[in-house]
C-alpha cells in the first residue's frame, strides 16, 4: 500500500511544480496590475483626507456667493431646467450605439450563426417594445 501511494505522490509531482509555476508566473504578471488598481482606488478616499488639513477653514460672504464669470450675480441661483433637453441627451447616446451595434451586425451577418441571429432579433424586438412604450407615454412628440 506505502508503495502504491509512493508511485501515486511521484506523478502528481511535475502537476505540483506546474500549478506552483503558474501560481508565480500569475502573480508576477498582475502583482503591478493589483499595485496600480490599489493606488487608484486608494487614491480619491486619501485625497479627500488629506484635503481636511490643506483647505482654510473660515467663510466668508463672498465664498458663500454665487460666481458669474466675474461678474455680479443677478437674480435666483437656482433655476428650473426641462429635463426634455437631458432626455433627449440620453435617447441619442442610446440610439447611437444601438445603430453602431446595428451596423456591426448586419457587416457580418451572412457569417453569423442561428444562435447569433435570434439573439439579435430578440434584441431589437426588446429595443421595439421600448419605443413603442416611449412614444404611447409621451402627451405629444417634443423629440
Amino acid at each position: 500500500m506505502l508503495g502504491r501511494l509512493m508511485v501515486f505522490h511521484s506523478q502528481m509531482q511535475p502537476l505540483n511544480n506546474y500549478m506552483s509555476f503558474l501560481m508565480a508566473m500569475l502573480v508576477e504578471d498582475y502583482l503591478p496590475v493589483a499595485f496600480f488598481a490599489l493606488l487608484a482606488l486608494g487614491f480619491a478616499p486619501l485625497a479627500w483626507w488629506l484635503s481636511r488639513f490643506i483647505r482654510p477653514h473660515t467663510s466668508s460672504t463672498l465664498q458663500r456667493s454665487t460666481y458669474e464669470c466675474g461678474t455680479p450675480a443677478m437674480g435666483e441661483a437656482h433655476i428650473e431646467f426641462r429635463y426634455q433637453y437631458y432626455i433627449y441627451a440620453i435617447v441619442f447616446v442610446v440610439f447611437d450605439l444601438i445603430s453602431v451595434f446595428l451596423l456591426v451586425w448586419a457587416y457580418y451577418f451572412s457569417e453569423l450563426s442561428d444562435t447569433a441571429i435570434m439573439w439579435m432579433l430578440i434584441f431589437l424586438t426588446i429595443v421595439l417594445i421600448g419605443v413603442g412604450y416611449a412614444l404611447r407615454k409621451e402627451e405629444k412628440l417634443w423629440i
